[in-house]
């Protein structure tokens, strides 16, 4: 299952360090049939697009807690089915990996580029209001290779 995990600088940098993604269980997202629901899409690679922007929201959540963080970062990574635990209490898509993740298992990175770096931190200035959460939803996050993980950081 190809999931979509949130994090911020900080992890990325433990990701290179340790070659995985060791704080298991990882919150993340998915398309899930309450996804497909909710999202009303049946396209899979829309649906993939919108299990990554809620990753890149709470990317940004998580950056409220990192002083000096100012660009989403999302890891797409393909587990397998059994790890994955869908979270009905919270929103539709949320998933928990119970695993450690290795960096071969990581299919890309997903991060912002510099121009996103205005909203984002007005974003966490703000309080992360809706408004001001939909305003960093104007930059697309830009895919990387995972050879590309130690020039990112």
């Amino acid at each position: 299952m190809r999931v979509f995990i949130p994090t911020t600088p900080a992890g990325l940098a433990s990701v290179h360090a340790e070659g995985a993604i060791v704080s298991a269980p990882l919150p993340a997202y998915a398309v899930t049939d309450a996804f497909r629901a909710w999202y009303e899409s049946e396209d899979e690679e829309e649906l993939e697009y919108g299990a990554l922007t809620r990753a890149a929201e709470t990317s940004l959540r998580l950056l409220a807690g990192e002083p000096g963080g100012t660009r989403r970062i999302v890891l797409a990574a393909d587990v397998p089915d059994h790890l994955v635990s869908v979270r009905a209490q919270d929103e539709p898509g949320a998933v928990l990996v119970d695993a450690t993740v290795p960096r071969k298992r990581i299919a890309a990175v997903h991060m912002d580029t510099a121009e996103a770096e205005e909203a984002i931190a007005a974003a966490l200035a703000g309080g992360l209001t809706d408004d001001l959460i939909e305003a960093t939803e104007e930059h697309e996050l830009l895919w990387f290779a995972t050879q590309e993980l130690a020039d990112l950081l």
